[in-house]
């Protein structure tokens, strides 16, 4: 289960920043988490919430932003999502497309006081 150590390292980004803004509790911390991390939401959650009793982020809720796998045509420009193998644009049957998203893992906001 890699999301406890992403967890971990995470708590420990937020530890630092709530430190450096002189906040003494975490309330809300809200995560975008891109399809393609291997990351399962419901599990980090999970992990989020063992990992923070008896912390100074006890307490917070965790918000996580899906993000799905999404594709730029190199043809047309056309922008849609990427789903399973299918790597075609939708609107010109192109193969030559880029990855735009799917493999973020960022910490988004975090409130506290």
């Amino acid at each position: 289960m890699h999301e406890m150590s992403i967890t971990r390292s995470i708590l420990e980004i937020v530890g630092r920043q709530m430190a450096a803004n002189n906040m003494n509790s975490l309330k809300k911390l809200t995560l975008r988490v891109g399809e393609l991390t291997a990351i399962e939401p419901e599990v980090l959650r999970f992990c989020f919430d063992a990992a923070i009793k008896g912390t100074q982020f006890d307490g917070a809720a965790l918000i996580i932003e899906e993000v799905p796998l999404g594709g730029r045509c190199r043809e047309c420009a056309g922008e849609f999502r990427i789903t399973a193998f299918d790597n075609c644009c939708p609107k010109c049957g192109s193969t030559n497309i880029d990855r735009v998203s799917g493999d973020e893992l960022d910490i988004i906001s975090m409130e506290g006081d």
